[in-house]
């Protein structure tokens, strides 16, 4: 039997996930089947561009409804209780600074479905985060990425 992929991520991560759920349910899929009855109205379904809209939506919607239920279901929410305070973990901010004089960046590792590179928030699949992990504060860390190796120093762990 095949064993459940489980979705790592923080507290603030699963209440995010779940008010998008409960909007997901409680405005968008309603809206939408508001508008699908709005565009049988107008008779011919074949040449009606207001039903396929409303049609290709709730598609949308149904399956990110389906996609966060799933997530929930399988959600670890990551413990860094047994982990020491300047080792770098999931949940946890990391300030690094590539060598040998490039400026400190600070990311705060995540599980992928939080994943948000904008905002500093990356994913415990990205490159970068598989090399930090594990590492302390005032390591020099070789990092894989995709066109090479980079090398840097972990400064700090929040």
């Amino acid at each position: 039997m095949a064993e459940e992929k489980t979705f790592p991520m923080t507290l603030e991560g699963k209440q995010k996930l779940e008010q998008e759920l409960e909007d997901l349910k409680m405005k968008r899929r309603p809206e939408v089947i508001k508008r699908i009855k709005i565009a049988r109205s107008y008779g011919d379904l074949s040449e009606n561009s207001e039903y396929e809209s409303a049609k290709d939506e709730q598609a949308f919607v149904e399956g990110r409804i389906s996609q966060i239920e799933n997530m929930l279901q399988y959600a670890e929410i990551i413990d860094n209780e047994d982990v020491d305070k300047d080792e770098v973990s999931m949940g946890r901010k990391v300030t690094i600074k590539e060598l040998p004089d490039e400026e400190p960046e600070s990311y705060q590792i995540v599980g992928e479905s939080e994943s948000d590179p904008f905002n500093g928030k990356i994913s415990n699949e990205s490159p970068m985060a598989k090399g930090l992990l594990g590492h302390k504060v005032g390591e020099e860390v070789e990092i894989e990425i995709p066109n090479g190796t980079m090398k840097v120093k972990i400064l700090s762990v929040e």
